[in-house]
């Protein structure tokens, strides 16, 4: 892997647009090909993964629904969310795919703490959550999960999912700064029922988009190097 993760900022893109231009970009790569980071926002959109069942899709309205080739359940993207895309090798970055997800997530809990707050992860349940009545707790979660409501307390704030094709990664990691949540209210966000989902703004952090996006990407450079 290169010494540093080469980051293009792209702005306000259309989702199916630039999913394209990622599996390009990634069939096309060759063993000397640079990684990348590809940060921007979309315009509103619900993105269903392999996994995903119709039935967690309850009223998208006017927003389009569009199937991807990438793990996981259905989520939604809105301008205000930062969403990170890194293209990286991971036979040269010398990991797995499972601490690829453990690396993502690490970034963000970092991009997290850089504003005060407290990350946590859900085991079997990819992404970041946050407590809702104290986001600023340094406590860890303790206990068992609630059987009938492992997310109970917790707002999921960031959404992972990702595709592995000739040990290349595309897709990524999608952290919510200043949106309207409304639309995740129409889902059932990754295939859970009644999770909530926040954003830094909700849980009391002002920031810019701009902000956001230069740490998360700062954080992404440091966690996926070798």
């Amino acid at each position: 892997m290169t010494a540093q993760l080469a980051t293009t900022l792209l702005g306000r893109v259309d989702y199916v647009p630039t999913y394209a231009a990622m599996r390009q970009a990634t069939q096309e790569r060759t063993p000397d090909s640079p990684d990348q980071l590809w940060v921007c926002e979309h315009t509103p959109v619900y993105t269903q993964g392999l996994a995903g069942k119709t039935d967690h899709v309850l009223n998208p309205g006017a927003i389009p629904v569009v199937q991807t080739d990438r793990g996981g359940q259905v989520t939604y993207h809105g301008p205000g969310q930062v969403v990170a895309y890194p293209l990286l090798d991971l036979r040269r970055a010398g990991y797995y795919v499972k601490e690829y997800v453990y690396r993502i997530e690490e970034a963000v809990i970092r991009t997290l703490a850089h504003f005060e707050v407290t990350g946590h992860r859900v085991p079997g349940a990819p992404g970041i959550y946050v407590r809702l009545d104290d986001p600023f707790s340094h406590a860890a979660l303790t206990g068992p999960m609630h059987p009938a409501d492992p997310f109970r307390g917790l707002g999921k704030i960031a959404a992972l999912g990702i595709k592995v094709s000739r040990h290349c990664t595309y897709h990524g990691v999608a952290l919510n700064v200043a949106m309207d949540l409304e639309p995740f209210s129409r889902i059932n966000p990754c295939g859970y029922a009644g999770l909530e989902t926040v954003d830094l703004s909700t849980i009391g952090v002002q920031t810019t988009w701009d902000e956001a996006a230069q740490v998360l990407g700062n954080k992404l450079g440091v966690y996926l190097a070798p």
